[in-house]
């Protein structure tokens, strides 16, 4: 059997989990998430450039599958992900994706990533984006309730980018608070475990609510909500899972990133469609004001967008020259000539 050199075209850069991990550790994993974050903070800026729609999920008593689409006119992008909280004791991961960049002029794509990793980028890039426009400018403590794959993302990129220097963290498995303890040792941040979410919440300006069960659960009660805090809600992303009491939306100024896919998935499913929230581009691009006093509290309902991926691939596609870490796949059929993919596949066979 004989087989052609692919050309240039036919190949497309992959990066690979120990690519992404060269790529975090090569950059460093602060200056990755500040720069990430400001390429979200731009992509958000134009956010009417975008094609927008809901993801398209499938869901099943197990979990969610999930699309993730989006364009600015000149490049398409998508995401692959799943998220089953059962996973975790079948030894697989809750989440896993995958990602695709591509040109809209001819539609060859321009980058295959693996996701896993970079969704948590994405999320903790964005939560601390989102908390410097709307947490008080004194903020230096974080409650953390879950300490699950995310935490140590968020605590890091909030430290980067909101100045934060203690996290408070809680669990119901008291391990994931421990591994989350032993991972921020040399982080430069304060990490304090606590027993309870209470505990945690004390003392707090932000708190992180990142919790895994799909079930309409009440992590946060209205009582343990003072004023001035905010919320960054982002363990809630589908159907029929909630973290935080309604009584808390009713008292909040809520911000969300894509109204019609947050109404269905996210705390706000808990309100009437006709509820006011914000979308936070509109506070990105000062078209509306965020947070107006040091009472208010404000809360972002985030489920995640396909734009935040987008802008995480955009920005990873732009570190390929900059790092080196990829490799190229031969995914794209290229016969001499384009009408001719048979006889590409006869003249294989030698």
């Amino acid at each position: 059997m004989t087989q052609s050199t692919p050309s240039k075209l036919a190949m497309v850069p992959f990066v690979s989990v120990d690519n992404m991990m060269e790529i975090i550790n090569n950059i460093g994993l602060e200056e990755l998430l500040v720069e990430l974050a400001s390429f979200i903070e731009s992509d958000f800026k134009r956010w009417e450039q975008f094609d927008k729609t809901p993801r398209v999920a499938a869901h099943s008593e197990e979990g969610v599958i999930e699309l993730m689409p989006t364009s600015d006119g000149e490049v398409y992008g998508f995401k692959y992900v799943n998220g089953h909280p059962k996973n975790q004791q079948e030894g697989f991961q809750t989440v896993t994706a995958f990602g695709v960049l591509a040109d809209v002029s001819n539609g060859y794509p321009l980058l295959f990533s693996e996701m896993t990793i970079l969704t948590a980028l994405r999320t903790a890039a964005t939560s601390a984006l989102v908390a410097k426009y709307l947490a008080s400018k004194n903020a230096n403590t974080m409650a953390l309730i879950g300490n699950g794959a995310q935490c140590e993302f968020q605590a890091i990129a909030f430290k980067a980018i909101c100045g934060i220097d203690t996290v408070k963290l809680y669990d119901i498995d008291s391990g994931a608070t421990e591994k989350a303890i032993s991972n921020l040792a040399n982080q430069g941040i304060r990490a304090i475990a606590c027993k309870s979410s209470e505990e945690a919440i004390a003392g707090a300006q932000i708190i992180t609510t990142c919790t895994a069960d799909k079930q309409y659960a009440t992590i946060l009660s209205d009582n343990m909500v003072g004023s001035g805090v905010h919320i960054n809600a982002i363990g809630g992303d589908c159907p029929g899972k909630t973290e935080l009491h309604r009584d808390i939306l009713m008292r909040s100024d809520i911000f969300v990133e894509f109204p019609p896919q947050t109404r269905i998935e996210g705390e706000i499913q808990q309100l009437d469609n006709n509820h006011q929230v914000t979308e936070i581009w509109q506070v990105m691009t000062g078209a509306t004001q965020g947070r107006r006093n040091n009472n208010q509290i404000t809360l972002f309902d985030s489920v995640g967008f396909a734009i935040e991926d987008f802008s995480a691939l955009r920005y990873i596609h732009d570190q390929l020259g900059r790092t080196g870490n990829y490799i190229e796949l031969d995914m794209i059929a290229d016969p001499d000539d384009t009408r001719d993919l048979f006889g590409m596949v006869l003249r294989a066979q030698g």
